[in-house]
């Protein structure tokens, strides 16, 4: 049956208030809202069913969606629309001399009608299997004619909706300030005039205990420019974030979300279950991941059309595989390529919801959600299309001081993590390089032999097409700023992102590798070792025809780091690729205490014999 009841909406469908900016890199972009008209066809029609999702507690489901047209083409295509009514309502006009019918908002995912349906072309009828997720608002599936280019609106679904749109889903475990205490983010449609959250967690087996936790959101007036103020905004709804303290070290603990209504009654999510962090120093076997610029994927084939983020998923299914074997993530800038299409990011936590709810899951800033003009960006692009920072220093939580301000340090066992944010001033002088070098120097090295620094920008070394045309090989001003550093304390790897490849460098100091080993470096390595771990999901990236000496290994594949400490001793790297899982390269670093202690050129101050 045709959705008659809501044509009299569509037929006043409006234009946001300011125009889109396409950025060029979000599918979501290629759709030109601005020239959407009505054209409705009464000989077409679309429906979905089920009409209700999530009736057995489930946050992710599967719709089917039906279709037919009395005059089909290749390029006519369905979105899908949530909230489900996208009438007048939910906008406004951009003056008193705009003409209905036009688009509010852009579509959270479309598919082409002929995607799975090779007679479309001749028949006019198709279907669809469409991945749905619980985002706190009811769906419409829309069928449109003109292509992205000049969509013209052909017939709308009736209403889908899950059972429960407010439920608290997509948990995202992270450290917190202490090495004893985790954090525990999570969304819901619960305010806190509707609801207490809290988490009950505690020992698996014994008497739990609950949690307060404290409410965020933001709105357009947050954001700071298109598409996330026009036609990529959707409501965020409500991020809770409570702090779990006094943890035993490396002890199973089991924890649900919870919202408690003022009426008495209780709305709980499934069991989920953590392991605490070890403490500073503690002699445990120890596993990390590292990767950058990863973004989301979609199951069900959308959004796919210029070869976007098609790593995403493998990166994210080879991780759930091996999750007994991770212990903590680190994904360094690049989180979601929202671009300012804020629904991506609710689609986002669901794709690593099964890693996040289980081991912390640890971030770095990158120019895709903090580079704005005019923001105190470092940066003066339009990366984050209008994002600024606000939807990633909600949606996670990061034991910063200022979450506006993305660096931050984290102890995990034998490891000390030192992460940079590069979207802000990072060279001498300034607050972060500060930050920096205290989070190097303060480390004791005899606990935490391991000292890793972490950041999206490359501030080392990279061959990348993009770094080496300049004849920088890496952002101008990082090594200068910061490769004294980096010798001065004695840090072991230094990993980033942005360039969508994988790179391993010798150890190196001043463009001069300082040990020809490649594989097993045993004693003092006299430099750092650089590596770019970029290439977890988003389009690929040239290398160089020219590779430099100190460039050991390049890959131009999606991949993933895992760092695995067995002792104060024995540290073995490993990089992975998403497709498989197997190991492309690796290397050990076996070395006592001593040998961190040795001077090397521009480590050690300045000795007298003078008594």
């Amino acid at each position: 049956m045709r959705a008659f009841f809501i044509l009299p909406a569509i037929l006043w469908l409006l234009l946001c208030s300011q125009r889109v900016i396409s950025h060029g890199d979000h599918p979501l972009a290629r759709i030109s809202i601005q020239k959407t008209v009505a054209a409705i066809d009464n000989n077409a029609s679309i429906r979905a069913f089920p009409p209700t999702l999530g009736a057995n507690g489930l946050n992710q489901e599967w719709v089917t969606v039906e279709y037919s047209i009395s005059n089909p083409a290749i390029d006519d295509w369905i979105g899908v629309f949530s909230p489900a009514n996208f009438s007048a309502a939910a906008c406004s006009a951009e003056n008193r001399m705009v003409s209905p019918p036009l688009l509010c908002n852009a579509p959270i995912k479309y598919q082409y009608a002929n995607r799975t349906n090779p007679t479309y072309k001749n028949t006019g009828k198709g279907s669809l299997k469409l991945q749905l997720i619980n985002q706190r608002s009811d769906f419409s599936f829309a069928l449109f004619s003109g292509g992205v280019s000049n969509p013209k609106l052909v017939a709308l679904s009736n209403k889908v909706a899950f059972a429960n749109p407010n439920a608290p889903v997509y948990p995202r475990l992270a450290q917190g300030k202490t090495w004893d205490e985790m954090t525990v983010t999570w969304t819901s449609g619960y305010g806190i005039n509707d609801a207490e959250p809290f988490v009950e967690w505690g020992l698996k087996g014994d008497e739990q205990r609950r949690s307060p936790a404290g409410t965020l959101t933001f709105d357009r007036n947050s954001l700071c420019g298109a598409p996330a103020t026009t036609v990529g905004w959707r409501d965020p709804g409500f991020i809770h974030t409570s702090y779990l303290k006094e943890l035993w070290p490396n002890v199973l603990y089991t924890y649900k979300l919870g919202h408690r209504l003022h009426n008495g009654s209780y709305i709980w999510s499934q069991n989920y279950q953590f392991r605490a962090s070890p403490y500073p120093g503690q002699n445990s076997l120890q596993r990390v991941v590292i990767f950058g610029d990863m973004g989301k994927d979609e199951a069900d084939g959308s959004n796919e059309y210029n070869n976007f983020q098609q790593g995403a998923l493998d990166t994210t299914n080879q991780l759930i595989k091996d999750l007994k074997n991770i212990d903590i993530v680190f994904h360094i800038g690049d989180i979601t390529y929202a671009n300012g299409y804020l629904s991506q990011w609710d689609q986002f936590t669901s794709q690593i919801a099964p890693i996040s709810s289980l081991v912390p899951y640890m971030l770095a800033s990158g120019n895709h959600e903090r580079d704005w003009p005019g923001t105190g960006s470092f940066y003066g692009n339009l990366d984050s299309g209008g994002e600024c920072g606000v939807p990633v220093q909600n949606m996670f939580y990061v034991p910063a001081e200022n979450r506006a301000k993305f660096w931050y340090s984290t102890d995990y066992g034998m490891f000390r993590f030192c992460i940079a944010d590069t979207e802000h001033d990072w060279r001498e002088g300034s607050e972060q390089y500060n930050f920096i070098e205290h989070c190097l120097a303060s480390v004791d090295r005899q606990k935490q032999p391991w000292l890793i620094f972490l950041a999206h920008r490359v501030l080392g070394y990279s061959s990348a097409t993009f770094y080496a045309d300049d004849g920088s090989f890496a952002e101008p001003m990082g090594r200068e700023s910061l490769q004294k550093l980096w010798q001065k304390y004695k840090v072991d790897i230094a990993i980033y992102g942005h360039a969508h490849n994988y790179e391993r460098t010798c150890p190196i100091y001043q463009n001069i590798c300082t040990n020809n080993e490649k594989h097993f470096y045993k004693g003092i390595l006299n430099g750092t070792i650089h590596v770019v771990a970029g290439g977890a999901g988003a389009g690929l990236a040239e290398f160089s025809t020219f590779q430099p000496k100190w460039s050991i290994f390049r890959d131009y594949d999606y991949g993933f780091v895992k760092l695995t400490a067995f002792n104060h001793s024995n540290l073995l790297f490993e990089y992975k690729k998403s497709s498989n899982g197997s190991v492309y390269d690796s290397f050990r670093i076996s070395r006592d205490y001593k040998d961190i202690l040795a001077c090397t050129m521009d480590s050690c101050p300045s000795t007298t014999l003078a008594s």
